[in-house]
């Protein structure tokens, strides 16, 4: 497909599975309370969009399945979470939640969880802690990179429509959870193998999946394709004021570019930002970085004739990301927003 068609184009694909983090319901409580959740920690194969089967690790909600990434949690201040960790696999594994900027240390640990054994986390948030964390395996530096994340969000007690005292409002939320993938190093967790020195990523992926231009296997396939996925795609009317909590599990950085609107720039690296400024280009750092933005579903100022409906693209401007398996463009980390 040629560059100029671009903007015009749907599709996306990262084989079957079950869908992640994505799109986020919530209503605000008056008292605080205890969110449970279990995961399992499994392992399968992907096959990537240029047919090639690749190993991943999750958390998932069932034995048996792959959850890539770990369905989402939302929660507000003062409430318990409550997470219980089973361990599938025949290696050691943890589950850790990342503090609020990079340089912290996890709210909380399970520890290790050997093989076969259970690990838990009882952990009452605190107030100021309002905001959006990875979840991941820290047991070595490459865990969350074979799919062994996924997002929290936290928000200020009683608050439906803010991400802190005092931000721009904002009427749905929804992640952004970027992954980027060397089957290289997958191939060697799955053998047991010597772990590679270098990293050398050849799928990029958004909520777990890929872009596939139209025409390719996939297209349209909402558990295939990330241009099509109701829990990825930025869809609303004008006014539909759509917090994206962004978060970075992968090795390589980002240049995440909206068409249509600029977004409303709240935090970077989980730090609230003096000033909102508004940008089509944020940049999106590596290893566990994090933005947190309001895409405001203003008429597109730029769009000729005026219009209030429409498709456009949501992709990344670092080109390698917009590629799968070092030459298909149009299949990498991307989706669609939509005017309705």
């Amino acid at each position: 497909m040629e560059r100029r068609s671009f903007i015009k184009m749907g599709g996306a694909s990262i084989a079957s599975a079950v869908l992640g983090s994505g799109l986020l319901s919530w209503v605000p409580r008056s008292e605080a309370a205890t969110i449970s959740k279990t995961y399992y920690i499994t392992d399968g194969t992907l096959t990537m969009p240029d047919g090639v089967a690749v190993y991943f690790q999750s958390f998932s909600d069932a034995t048996g399945t792959l959850t890539i990434p770990g369905s989402s949690i939302i929660c507000q201040e003062g409430d318990t979470l409550s997470i219980t960790v089973v361990n599938k696999l025949t290696k050691t594994h943890n589950f850790v939640i990342a503090g609020l900027l990079p340089t912290d240390p996890p709210l909380a640990s399970t520890g290790n969880i050997a093989s076969g054994a259970t690990g838990k986390i009882t952990y009452t948030i605190p107030t100021g802690k309002a905001g959006s964390y990875l979840f991941y395996d820290n047991v070595t530096s490459y865990n969350r990179f074979l799919g062994l994340h996924g997002g929290l969000a936290i928000m200020p007690s009683g608050k439906s429509n803010q991400l802190y005292s005092g931000s721009p409002t904002f009427v749905k939320q929804l992640f952004w959870i970027f992954n980027d993938i060397d089957p290289n190093l997958n191939s060697a967790v799955q053998r047991n193998a010597t772990i590679p020195t270098s990293f050398t990523p050849r799928y990029f992926t958004i909520n777990g999946q890929t872009s596939l231009p139209p025409g390719a296997v996939g297209n349209g396939d909402p558990t295939k394709d990330a241009m099509a996925n109701p829990k990825t795609v930025l869809q609303g009317s004008i006014g539909n004021r759509t917090l994206i909590r962004m978060l970075n599990a992968g090795m390589a950085s980002h240049a995440v570019h909206t068409h249509a609107n600029h977004m409303e720039w709240l935090t970077d690296r989980g730090a609230k930002r003096p000033t909102v400024w508004k940008k089509d280009i944020l940049y999106l750092r590596n290893n566990l970085g994090k933005i947190d933005s309001i895409f405001p579903f203003e008429a597109p100022p730029d769009s000729y004739p005026p219009t209030t409906t429409g498709h456009f693209p949501m992709h990344l401007h670092d080109e390698m990301s917009q590629t799968a398996g070092g030459g298909l463009y149009l299949f990498g980390a991307m989706t669609e927003i939509i005017f309705v």
